[in-house]
């Protein structure tokens, strides 16, 4: 018999997984909660006229296309079949396929729902996608992502509260981070003073690498990308550009001097910074003008959040964008955003071993079973105190000793009850600690006290 096996790219997630995972998802969901943010989840399938054509052609060729229940083949020629063009027989034979990101779906939800909707919509979403990538270390064709947005407003507070909500997430679990961000309308500037406007990722790309390659050769790559000498020039401030947020900003507003578009950029940026200054933030937040994700979708302050105590790339990142329903016919929706990477905060709790006591939730207390009759007298015990809500359990046959004992050892139960003939005249429980080995004869009361 073959063993059973699951599709690569997709994973099985063990009890103390999920209770780990819980625990990052529980955490989001109380800080997004705080700040007024509510709950959707839309179907893992759409159809796929909402999805195809909204993430490039690379796009659409990872998405999981469904085929149609009952006579797949009905409307298709012999010819058609004969073909056999995978695209051409997908078109007719699939109308829905399993959603690619959250962002899509929540635009289709926005347009479906705008009159029940009230504005500014603040919501967030925790749910798996599907992605038919290769898969790889760290890249799954079957993830979660975590995402939250406020849609309808324009205002900059949105991404005052972004920034708060990244710190708070990041300090409830114990993570060190930077949050960088920058602006999308400086990019552009930058690319318009210099009179290179379409070499920007090309530009912002090179100046990434000042730390690693030093600033000639930052200067080569952009003469070999065909900048000519007058544009590098002119960039050398920028591509320098040190100090404090606020130097930061004055060296911009300099070199910027000319470009609408930068000097918008500029002010946007120097507003957050201003009103974040007014609040308790434990993260360090830095200007960084070589951050630039995104490009092609953010067209305001974009942000990115590093963790400083791991390798690993960024761990949460978003941005403003303008128009979020267009391609469903909703001109003018603009929002902010962002993506908590719940598997990578998965790695960088594992690997900083920050999951704190009893977030995980496993059992407390287990009761030795040593037969019908302790077994009566336990069940109404037992019940008072989960009724106190200590997570409990009772060995559910009478077994020898030790393998209850291997039992509680196994699933790392810290407490063991030993009720027998001696105890039940007693009245009392023999509470015994796992860890030290010391026993002492409890009254219920006592036991619930202790926990």
């Amino acid at each position: 018999m073959q063993k059973p096996s699951i599709p690569k790219g997709t994973r099985d997630f063990s009890p103390e997984e999920m209770a780990k995972r819980n625990y990052i998802f529980s955490t989001i969901r109380e800080v997004f909660h705080l700040y007024g943010f509510q709950q959707i989840e839309t179907p893992a399938m759409e159809n796929l006229s909402t999805l195809m054509g909204k993430y490039g052609e690379e796009g659409d060729k990872l998405l999981f296309k469904i085929l149609n229940s009952g006579d797949c083949f009905a409307g298709i020629s012999d010819e058609e079949l004969r073909e056999k063009n995978p695209l051409r027989f997908a078109a007719k034979a699939c109308e829905k396929g399993l959603r690619y990101d959250l962002t899509v779906p929540f635009a289709r939800f926005v347009v479906q729902h705008r009159n029940e909707i009230s504005f500014p919509f603040k919501r967030y979403q925790i749910q798996p996608v599907w992605r038919a990538d290769r898969p790889q270390k760290g890249r799954y064709r079957e993830f979660y992502q975590c995402d939250g947005d406020v849609v309808g407003s324009d205002s900059l507070i949105n991404e005052v509260e972004l920034i708060q909500i990244m710190d708070e997430v990041f300090h409830r679990f114990g993570i060190r981070v930077r949050i960088k961000m920058n602006n999308r309308k400086i990019l552009s500037g930058i690319a318009e003073i210099i009179g290179e406007a379409d070499k920007i990722v090309d530009i912002t790309v090179a100046i990434d690498k000042l730390d690693k390659i030093g600033l000639e050769n930052v200067n080569e790559e952009l003469r070999s990308k065909g900048l000519p000498e007058e544009a590098i020039e002119r960039l050398q401030p920028i591509i320098l550009l040190q100090g404090s947020n606020e130097e930061k900003i004055a060296t911009l507003r300099n070199v910027l001097a000319a470009s609408e578009t930068g000097l918008k950029g500029v002010d946007e940026l120097d507003f957050i910074l201003e009103r974040i200054s007014h609040t308790p933030i434990r993260a360090e937040l830095e200007l960084d003008l070589t951050l630039a994700r995104g490009l092609n979708y953010y067209t305001g302050a974009i942000f990115e959040v590093k963790a400083l105590d791991v390798q690993i790339g960024s761990i949460t990142g978003g941005g403003r964008y303008d128009n979020l329903t267009g391609v469903f016919g909703m001109e003018g929706v603009s929002g902010v955003g962002f993506s908590f990477g719940a598997d990578r905060i998965f790695d960088v709790l594992n690997q900083l071993d920050l999951y704190p006591e009893g977030s995980l939730k496993g059992t407390q207390l287990l009761f030795v079973n040593f037969g019908r009759t302790e077994e009566t007298y336990l069940l109404p015990l037992i019940a008072k105190v989960r009724q106190a809500g200590i997570r409990t359990e009772l060995y559910p046959e009478a077994a020898k000793m030790k393998k209850q004992m291997g039992y509680a050892d196994a699933k790392k139960i810290p407490f063991v009850a030993i009720v027998g003939e001696n105890e039940i005249t007693a009245g009392k429980i023999n509470l015994k600690n796992m860890l030290t080995g010391e026993q002492e004869l409890v009254s219920l009361e006592e036991l619930i006290d202790r926990f």
